[in-house]
């Protein structure tokens, strides 16, 4: 849609969106939730080859196995997490989500294959998080007499919430919430799209929430869970919130230049 040049004509000037979040603790349906800044993580995306050599699995010496380096190289990237990044700056999130290996359970198999994802709120610590990454697989490896091979693909980035866009936008967001409004939600990490186009225009990205009221939070389902719930009745303050802020844009906007608004067809 970019590429298509749906920022560009006609020309955006902010752009905001919503995220309906359940099982997270984000709210009772038709609560609204913000934040300036940083609202949800950047995404890379993470694979990792491990190669040993194979050989019988009742004469490991024979061989190099990958499968006992990959779990080292699995535990090794937690140890980043928790003890070589500052987590008083931002969240940092390494997670190992398949792990392919082998076709026989007698056999020491060639290789692992490992995809994941890496998730973090600061530019310099996206950075650093994935040198690290590097660093340590293909180390691990090289100690086991294996190889690593690491890549890492750009994701996308933090979704951004510009803060002077949201402190204007929190009246038209606090007025139509029917179940309490959070003006400095915590951040999460998951990761959202809708951050490529906060990179090129402000924007504002706030949640909706959708739990039943009086809900036991702790037996609620995340969102991408077989039983996430909605209760329905938040959809009308979704509708009620994305119109409001829209609108109060626009009239902003009047107030600002209205000679340029009474020129517009």
């Amino acid at each position: 849609m970019l590429k298509e040049g749906v920022l560009d004509d006609p020309k955006v000037e902010a752009i905001f969106g919503l995220h309906a979040f359940s099982g997270h603790g984000l709210g009772t349906a038709g609560g609204l939730m913000v934040r300036p800044g940083g609202i949800m993580a950047a995404s890379d995306r993470l694979a990792i080859i491990v190669r040993g050599r194979q050989t019988h699995g009742g004469q490991p010496w024979a061989g190099v196995d990958p499968v006992v380096v990959a779990a080292q190289v699995i535990m090794g990237l937690q140890t980043i997490v928790s003890r070589q990044m500052d987590l008083t700056v931002a969240p940092v999130v390494a997670t190992i989500g398949t792990v392919e290996a082998g076709n026989r359970y007698n056999i020491v198999p060639e290789e692992v294959r490992m995809t994941g994802t890496l998730r973090t709120f600061d530019a310099e610590m996206r950075r650093d998080l994935r040198r690290r990454v590097e660093q340590m697989a293909t180390r691990i490896a090289e100690s086991a007499g294996a190889t690593a091979e690491v890549r890492i693909a750009d994701g996308i980035p933090v979704t951004w919430n510009d803060p002077a866009l949201t402190a204007a936008t929190i009246p038209s967001l606090q007025r139509v919430a029917s179940a309490g409004f959070d003006a400095n939600v915590s951040p999460i990490t998951p990761a959202e799209d809708f951050s490529l186009y906060q990179a090129r225009v402000p924007g504002v990205f706030f949640f909706l929430g959708v739990d039943p009221p009086g809900a036991d939070r702790a037996s609620l389902a995340p969102n991408h869970s077989p039983r996430f719930f909605v209760d329905e009745r938040a959809l009308a303050t979704g509708v009620r919130a994305l119109a409001s802020v829209a609108i109060d844009y626009l009239y902003r906007r009047q107030q600002d230049n209205p000679s340029a608004a009474a020129a517009r067809p």
